[in-house]
């Protein structure tokens, strides 16, 4: 199981300089979150992925329904020997908002593994989270660690957008409390016009053999400006190169080619 989050941590970590021959952009999907309705829609957003980091978001509604998490502050879990170090950030105690800010693997790990994977299997059902297979990698035994790190659980940009329009209207079936500190701990700030909410998401398709390859980033969540709340997903591929990155450049394009730009949105 740990060889396994390392050849992860490997494959975000190695070639983070190579060159990136293409960038497509799978899916730019921005949708009213009152009725739905696509105000941009481009690209296969029926196409699915890993959620990798973005499902940290449904950890959160987990986590704080549960009682596991009390508050963005509360608890503060201390990194031990053995839990994912990739990152320096990660090397230290980590509170609720810090593992959301620094996408701290570990502590994901933490949440789930006292939910329990009757628990856990439980929440991804009634979330109807993408394809809901939360069987982690074949034979490993390592789904309530590792299904949603490239692995068995696999989303599109469309359900994305579902599960956030839920989340936000309160229809998940998690408390007021839940949805309310998610919402604290996944605050952009404002970008341009709007306040922006959201996740990153990086990771790779994992092959028969085990390794990672065509990186792919994500950037998933809500903007509200003024009496408008827009829900929004946008999906990125590389055909080669390393993970590392791929989640804020999908963020970083978006918020510039959508929430910064004039007329886009109106």
């Amino acid at each position: 199981m740990k060889t396994l989050l390392l050849s992860a941590c490997i494959f975000l970590s190695l070639g983070a300089t190579a060159s990136r021959a293409q960038t497509n952009v799978v899916c730019t999907l921005i949708v009213s979150a009152d009725t739905g309705k696509p105000l941009l829609d481009e690209g296969d957003c029926d196409r699915r992925m890993s959620p990798a980091s973005t499902f940290k978001i449904a950890i959160s509604l987990m986590g704080f329904d549960s009682g596991i998490l009390e508050s963005p502050d509360k608890p503060v879990l201390p990194f031990k020997k053995g839990y994912a170090d990739f990152l320096p950030q990660w090397r230290h105690s980590q509170t609720p908002a810090s593992w959301m800010r620094d996408s701290v693997v570990w502590y994901s790990q933490q949440v789930t593994l006292r939910l329990g994977p009757e628990k856990f299997a439980h929440y991804v059902k009634a979330f109807d989270y993408g394809n809901q297979d939360v069987s982690g990698d074949p034979a490993q035994n390592n789904g309530l660690t590792h299904a949603w790190l490239s692995s068995s659980l696999q989303i599109s940009p469309k359900e994305q957008a579902g599960f956030i329009r839920k989340l936000i209207h309160h229809d998940l079936p998690v408390s007021d409390k839940a949805v309310s500190e998610t919402t604290a701990i996944l605050d952009q700030g404002m970008k341009g016009d709007w306040r922006v909410y959201g996740k990153t998401g990086s990771g790779g398709v994992k092959g028969a053999d085990g390794k990672l390859t065509k990186p792919f980033g994500w950037f998933v969540g809500w903007a509200t400006r003024g009496k408008d709340t827009v829900v929004f997903a946008r999906l990125i591929q590389f055909d080669q190169g390393s993970a590392i990155g791929a989640g804020p450049q999908a963020r970083d394009g978006l918020i510039s080619s959508v929430f910064l730009t004039k007329g886009v949105l109106k």
